[in-house]
């Protein structure tokens, strides 16, 4: 079978219009994940390295990225992706005023390269069915 998204049909209501009749709309449906081991087994199918080989480069890899990010610099992985540090909060009136308890938000920012806009500039899509919200099946924890 051919690489295909799944997605299925939902239902969204605009929440500013409750009351109005909502549109239908394609959601992306996971089929799974592919960790950090599922991928190192891929690689090594792929070329002459061991799994434990790619494994051992993919943690280091996390470590890297950290602290390049830590660091301020931007993240570039080739055609893959660039990840940046982005900051956001309150504003000073004065240059001299602003101190680093105003910084309320913090996150990395993700830019996709060529080689991921290449795959969805190519993506093929299968419908399936929604699937079903998992229901409250445990008691709350006191």
């Amino acid at each position: 079978m051919d690489k295909a998204l799944t997605y299925s049909v939902v239902e969204r209501k605009d929440p500013q219009n409750p009351d109005v009749e909502g549109k239908y709309y394609a959601q992306a449906q996971a089929r799974g994940e592919a960790g950090i081991r599922e991928l190192s087994q891929r690689i090594q199918q792929m070329c002459t390295v061991t799994r434990a080989d790619v494994l051992a480069v993919l943690t280091a890899l996390e470590d890297v990225i950290s602290d390049s990010l830590a660091n301020g610099e931007i993240v570039r992985l080739g055609d893959l992706c660039s990840l940046r540090v982005s900051l956001s909060g309150e504003g000073s009136t004065t240059k001299e005023d602003y101190h680093t308890g105003l910084i309320s938000k913090k996150r990395i920012l993700f830019h996709s390269g060529q080689t991921l806009a290449n795959m969805l500039n190519t993506l093929k899509y299968q419908k399936v069915e929604q699937k079903p919200k998992k229901e409250e099946t445990e008691e709350p924890l006191p």
